[in-house]
């Protein structure tokens, strides 16, 4: 944690949504704000996806123990788009109240002041990780600094501000062009911030994972692993594959074909080397599958349910540094 935090009566933490630290670092000159920051990186957990990671973030515990295991999550009879908290049936937070589902209290039980897009209010994973917070919607992004402002006036020490332009944009045109006008109107966001904050509040800035250009480096399973799979969950660069019944080493065997770009491990491998944590319950470990794909080239694993509005062309998900390093930043405002 930045020194200038030790001590701080007020703290404002933003977190911008994808913005990996590899890609800070190399885009440093478009965040002239942010680069004034003291700090580093930090390591954020597995899988590399936002419902887990902000999960984690809100609630100090380890993927393990609050459950959200990824982007699709196996349920028991579905598997679950925990962003959406629905599946091609639709809506399942009757099934799967998101309270229940994921019950840990965030912020330690305070009622903190969140600030983030007005839409996600009352929807099923805000009420997973969000549940008993202070709600204070924006509809757009530039009214962001203007609330944080007047929260701090309203005499709050802590508030936490949520932005997604950066994964949104990363993800529908990869790096170039408009990923750079994006970082810089992310430090604008930030400059914006910091310009509204009361002498001696600490802006801290992380994020939830960083991002890999995949682009058409899409791989469909093959029919020989198919023909062994029940379904599948997680996301594309962190795959689990859920058995035939008795068909885990054939499984196991069949997914070999791919350790040339993915690391291809099976659950008790996940559980053994903690990638989840040090503690799990019987009930967490059911969400998992019997093998994983866990991309470490720039490619994702095709699922057919798993699909959106477009091609993703940046993603995330998987172990490398470009996935897993975030920023830690902090400053002072004077």
């Amino acid at each position: 944690m930045p020194g200038v935090v030790q001590g701080a009566e007020r703290i404002v933490l933003l977190l911008l949504d994808g913005l990996g630290w590899n890609q800070f670092q190399s885009h440093a000159s478009l965040m002239p704000t942010l680069s004034q920051f003291g700090g580093s990186h930090i390591t954020t957990v597995a899988p590399s996806t936002t419902a887990t990671a902000l999960t984690s973030l809100v609630t100090g515990l380890s993927p393990g123990e609050h459950g959200i295991l990824g982007y699709r999550m196996d349920m028991g009879d579905t598997v679950m788009n925990v962003l959406r908290w629905g599946d091609d049936q639709g809506d399942l937070r009757r099934r799967y109240p998101p309270e229940i589902v994921q019950s840990c209290p965030p912020f330690l039980g305070s009622s903190v002041p969140v600030i983030s897009k007005a839409e996600l209010e009352g929807s099923g994973f805000t009420n997973a990780h969000l549940s008993g917070v202070k709600a204070m919607g924006w509809r757009a992004a530039s009214s962001i600094p203007l609330i944080v402002r007047d929260a701090l006036a309203a005499g709050e020490n802590f508030v936490y501000a949520y932005y997604d332009g950066v994964d949104k944009i990363a993800h529908e045109r990869g790096f170039g062009d408009y990923y750079d006008a994006e970082l810089q109107t992310a430090d604008k966001l930030v400059a914006d911030i910091l310009s509204v904050l009361p002498a001696d509040t600490v802006l801290i800035v992380t994020a939830d994972h960083g991002q890999v250009h995949v682009g058409d480096g899409t791989i469909f399973p093959s029919r020989d692993v198919l023909d062994l799979v029940r379904h599948q969950s997680g996301e594309g660069r962190f795959r689990w594959l859920h058995s035939m019944r008795g068909r885990e080493a054939a499984l196991l065997e069949a997914c070999s074909q791919y350790k040339d770009v993915a690391w291809v491990v099976t659950r008790d491998q996940v559980l053994d080397e903690q990638w989840f944590g040090p503690r799990i319950s019987d009930e967490i470990k059911r969400r998992m599958g019997d093998v994983a794909l866990v991309a470490h080239a720039p490619v994702s694993f095709d699922e057919p349910l798993d699909g959106g509005a477009f091609e993703l062309v940046c993603r995330h998900g998987s172990l490398t540094a470009d996935e897993m390093l975030v920023p830690l930043l902090a400053t002072v405002a004077s």
